[in-house]
């Protein structure tokens, strides 16, 4: 088994839940295995209030969390990525910058929690509800045996963790 760390980077258009939630859970979640970075091709410059304070309930760190641009990530002196995982469906449709060191790609879309409607208990459950699903698709993620798959299994992999996953019962 190979005891390299893995980086990981999230993208989202305005970087400001989905992928936040997702950086968090998959720095928790990783043990050091994996090192998780959130991006968006269009960053909002603020984390939305109802993220930071579902992560803080969760006993999350939330001193990492900022809202940026995916540029930062493509630029030469960037952390190399092996995994970039797109988060909204939007950030999925658009051209991406080239990232270094060629990482393998997989889109997990996730329903927006910022564009919920209703009251504020509503709009921090769909916050909630963006949260069970990253959770449960970065434990399947954390559980696959990277070293020893091949690029074309592990790929059909990562793509088959986004696709509409049964919901809990």
């Amino acid at each position: 088994m190979s005891d390299r760390t893995y980086n990981a980077l999230f993208l989202c258009t305005g970087n400001s839940a989905r992928s936040i939630l997702a950086e968090a859970i998959l720095n928790r979640m990783g043990q050091g295995r994996f090192r998780a970075y959130s991006a968006g091709s269009q960053p909002k410059g603020e984390v939305h209030p109802f993220a930071l304070d579902l992560l803080k309930s969760l006993n999350h760190d939330t001193s990492f969390a900022r809202s940026k641009s995916w540029e930062e990530f493509a630029a030469e002196n960037a952390p190399v990525m092996d995994f970039v995982f797109t988060v909204c469906d939007s950030a999925a449709n658009e051209a991406c910058p080239v990232w270094p060191g060629q990482p393998m790609t997989a889109h997990w879309g996730v329903p927006d929690p910022a564009a919920a409607q209703g009251t504020d208990a509503e709009k921090h459950l769909a916050f909630a509800e963006a949260y069970r699903m990253l959770n449960n698709r970065i434990s399947i993620f954390t559980a696959l045996p990277i070293a020893s798959l091949d690029r074309l299994t592990l790929q059909s992999r990562l793509r088959d963790i986004g696709r509409d996953m049964p919901k809990a019962g």
